[in-house]
């Protein structure tokens, strides 16, 4: 028994001994091998670092007028951190802090409540930053009411004011332009975690949210600097140990002029009024100017728009619904190239094209009738009388339905008919090398797409809905036939023939495709991105807003150079063709009436009306252009939705246009009296002063109100 104790109590022994040794070389590893790194780290413990945001460079018209400038602003923010350990999640500060506001408390809580969150509001209106920064609530606030904050720090803990940089848009000559120019919004904890390692963005980080803001963020945003402050164990600041001084932003010089694009936005806005006047709803438009040579957008408007402000100030939840509200006509959405519309009779430029290239001839004459039955169907002609035996290029001019319907089913048939439930068709793959059904490649972000309702496409449909189809082929549609039993019965036929044959190409989808209808469609900018490639001999060109990145100092760091993104398979006599006859719409055909007293001797406007037929609303106006049609500088391309005819509603706002930019006054041309400072597109590039402000092209004016 007495050695079992010894036995036990000599093991202990080693045990507290081995013990004791690894604590004597843990503390001489801490101390001795290490001290440098725990003593850097002991040191970090007692410094914070406080990011100083860069100065976000300018954004300028072509003539070097701020589109989107800076100002400061006193701000009010919320630790919500801090806030949520305050008893009953601070509630009596957001009491207290909402009547100094002159705001709801709701309203504050939906601000700093993270997106996502349970009970969060939607983005933009939640907190869509990180939990590390203060949030701020309130912007421009009185002088009076940070003092006030400031002053009694115990009453508002939490709660704080400073003065921030904020986004102004100066609006030369009354531009809009919200769209075009975008809004910036705090980073997300996910767009940190895909951006570790750069250098640019911080926890705080405000970033762009849309449009060139954010497409070219990374150039506009600058260097953040960074002050490191010495602080005591209660987190007091006792010095400041060094700082990193911040580096501007640079400036987006663009190829937008801001005396055009007014008077684009101002247009589009008379088209739009000018079909509500004439009985149509006219809810949503879009208006382009591109130029042919390069591919630069010169204007580029979206009706309705909305106040490039909202965002500085934060948005309600009534202001976001109306952004988004299909009552509105979806402020938010930038029809220029988010808008998808059936692109109507401006199609038929690709039906002649490809006509032509499976053996129809342009000297012969093709019957213009009042209706062409094709496979058993009457189809009717919507835009134009019964011309009789006429061209192609009359066709074009005055719109003549029949004659594409017949060109169109002619091109189904040599394609086989029916019987080929795959691959594409003559007008598909002629709508393709016109740049339809693919993204342009503008540099602004969420474009889309559209599609060619051809062969490939109804192939691609059907597999993507045959199962639903062939579920409701035997279902039915009970939901439906409770309050209409005549439509379910309609709806269940439907989805039978789909289910057993929805992918099938039949000589009706080749006679809607043939016009721009049936389940084509396309965004106005690919529109002007087509005709622009008639106007220029073949050319399919990227568009593209900007045109020079400089420095703070000026100095030019790159030019963005024109990139041509494919050719038309259309022939050069075929192209030729196209222009020579769209030069006559004006002259003797749907558009002739548009333009009396115009000087189209000097200045010939080529031009292409379209009126798109939808189920249930009123027509889609279109109107593609170019000019001048014997050496074409500019496309503009119109369109407004439900709003009637191409040449009715469309027609005298793009006249107003061409008259801007050529400078015209009656039958008069003044290139002094052109939008554009010397009558054109400037080829220069507008300096910077030593203060870092851009300097006008000589003789452009700021076009801003003072």
């Amino acid at each position: 028994m007495n050695d079992q104790v010894f036995a036990r109590i000599r093991v202990l022994k080693w045990f507290t001994t081995a013990l004791l040794l690894t604590l004597i070389a843990r503390l001489f590893f801490i101390q001795v091998v290490n001290n440098e790194d725990y003593q850097s780290q002991a040191a970090n413990n007692r410094i914070r670092e406080v990011a100083t945001p860069a100065v976000r460079g300018l954004i300028v018209d072509q003539a070097g007028r701020a589109l989107v400038a800076n100002r400061t602003s006193l701000v009010i923010t919320i630790d919500r951190s801090q806030l949520l350990d305050l008893p009953q999640d601070g509630i009596e500060v957001l009491n207290r802090l909402s009547n100094l506001l002159k705001t709801s408390v709701s309203d504050i809580q939906n601000r700093i409540t993270p997106c996502g969150a349970e009970g969060s509001a939607p983005a933009p209106i939640c907190w869509n930053g990180t939990g590390l920064q203060p949030i701020p609530i309130a912007r421009d606030v009185d002088v009076q009411i940070a003092l006030n904050i400031m002053e009694n720090a115990t009453v508002f803990p939490s709660v704080n004011a400073e003065v921030v940089a904020e986004r102004l848009y100066p609006a030369p000559f009354g531009t809009n332009a919200a769209h075009l120019l975008g809004y910036l919004g705090p980073i997300s904890a996910e767009e940190i975690e895909e951006l570790a390692g750069n250098n640019l963005y911080r926890s705080n980080s405000i970033v762009g949210r849309a449009g060139l803001e954010k497409q070219y963020d990374a150039q506009l945003r600058g260097i953040d600097g960074s002050k490191k402050l010495a602080v005591d164990r209660a987190g007091n600041v006792v010095g400041e140990i060094g700082v990193t001084p911040s580096e501007s932003g640079n400036y987006l010089v663009t190829h937008i002029d801001a005396k055009l694009q007014a008077v684009v936005e101002k247009e589009l806005d008379n088209a739009i009024n000018r079909g509500r006047a004439a009985g149509f709803k006219s809810d949503a438009g879009a208006a382009i100017v591109m130029d042919n040579s390069n591919g630069a957008i010169l204007a580029m408007a979206s009706y309705p728009n909305y106040d490039p402000n909202i965002w500085l100030d934060g948005l309600t939840n009534k202001e976001y619904k109306s952004l988004i509200s299909e009552a509105s006509a979806v402020p938010l959405l930038y029809r220029p190239l988010q808008g998808l519309y059936a692109p109507a009779s401006t199609f038929k430029v690709v039906t002649a094209a490809a006509a032509v290239q499976t053996g129809s001839n342009l000297k012969a004459l093709y019957e213009c009738t009042p209706e062409a039955t094709i496979s058993g169907r009457v189809f009717r002609n919507y835009e134009s009388r019964a011309y009789g035996p006429i061209s192609i290029a009359k066709a074009l001019q005055v719109s003549c339905n029949t004659v594409f319907y017949r060109l169109g089913n002619k091109m189904w048939e040599l394609s086989g008919k029916g019987a080929m439930t795959t691959g594409r068709d003559p007008i598909d793959q002629m709508a393709r090398s016109f740049g339809y059904s693919r993204l342009t490649g503008i540099d602004l972000p969420s474009e889309y797409a559209g599609r060619i309702g051809g062969r490939a496409w109804k192939r691609e449909n059907w597999e993507r809905n045959k199962d639903i189809w062939c579920k409701r082929a035997k279902t039915g549609y009970p939901e439906t036939a409770k309050q209409d039993p005549a439509w379910a019965e309609t709806l269940r036929l439907y989805a039978v023939e789909n289910c057993a044959e929805g992918f099938v190409f039949r000589a009706g989808d080749a006679v809607n495709i043939s016009i721009g209808q049936g389940d084509t469609v396309v965004t106005p900018l690919q529109v002007a991105v087509a005709y622009s490639a008639i106007a220029n001999g073949g050319k399919v060109l990227e568009p593209h807003i900007a045109k020079a990145i400089l420095d703070p100092s000026g100095k030019v760091i790159k030019q963005i150079t024109p990139k041509v993104v494919s050719k038309l398979s259309a022939s050069k006599q075929t192209l030729n063709y196209l222009r020579s006859a769209l030069a006559e719409t004006t002259v003797s055909g749907t558009a002739a009436w548009v333009f009396p007293g115009f000087p189209l001797d000097q200045i010939p406007i080529a031009a292409k009306t379209g009126t798109g037929q939808v189920s249930n609303k009123d027509s889609t106006s279109w109107l593609a252009t170019f000019a001048p049609a014997n050496n074409p500088r500019y496309t503009v391309v119109m369109m407004v939705s439900q709003g009637g005819t191409g040449s009715g509603t469309s027609g005298p706002s793009v006249r107003k246009i061409y008259e801007a930019i050529f400078g015209v006054t009656g039958n008069t041309v003044s290139p002094a009296n052109s939008v554009f400072v010397g009558g054109a597109p400037s080829a220069a590039l507008p300096k910077v002063d030593t203060n870092g402000s851009p300097i006008l092209l000589e003789g452009a004016t700021t076009g801003v109100q003072k």
